[in-house]
């Protein structure tokens, strides 16, 4: 089954802790498990959500009556990490690259890829390569990292030979670790 990415900013005068934890109960209230959300240092919200139990409409429906607007949604799947593990983890990272896949792109060429060039990471040991979320719809896809700073991540996107469409820094503490 697929995880729901869901996308939203910070409302002003709310803190991003608090707000992460308002997208964990709104999630659970659904039927659904929160997996992870990270926050920019911009606001902007990359929450993941598990619809387990609950339905992926049930899980839109509990966002729409918690008064939280959201600016995109879609069906993802995990690559490159465990599932439970990032459950149990919620591990942070320091940047966040959002890529545009290109049209006619297949969801197995993109795999078969991915699995083909990751061991070029080894090239940019600065970098950490840390999991990615894929759309469904293969509109984009979302790389999170570890890293010494923005240049290294570009390095390490150049090593893999795939562009930065955005690249986003993590806030720091304000991951969910409950």
């Amino acid at each position: 089954m697929s995880l729901l990415l869901i996308e939203t900013t910070t409302p002003p005068a709310t803190s991003a802790p608090d707000f992460l934890e308002e997208i964990g109960s709104v999630a659970a209230s659904s039927g659904a498990e929160f997996v992870e959300a990270q926050v920019t240092t911009e606001g902007q919200v990359f929450a993941i959500i598990d619809p387990a139990g609950g339905t992926r409409e049930a899980v839109l429906q509990a966002f729409g009556a918690a008064g939280i607007t959201l600016s995109d949604h879609a069906d993802v799947r995990l690559v490159g990490a465990d599932l439970n593990e990032i459950k149990a983890a919620r591990p942070a990272g320091d940047y966040l690259v959002e890529w545009d896949i290109p049209a006619g792109v297949t969801m197995d060429a993109y795999l078969q890829r991915k699995a083909e060039k990751s061991p070029l990471y080894a090239n940019v040991p600065e970098v950490s390569f840390l999991r990615t979320y894929v759309r469904e719809d293969m509109v984009k896809c979302l790389c999170f990292y570890d890293g010494d700073d923005e240049a290294a991540v570009r390095r390490a996107r150049a090593a893999v030979d795939t562009p930065v469409d955005r690249l986003h820094e993590l806030a720091t503490g304000a991951q969910v670790n409950s």
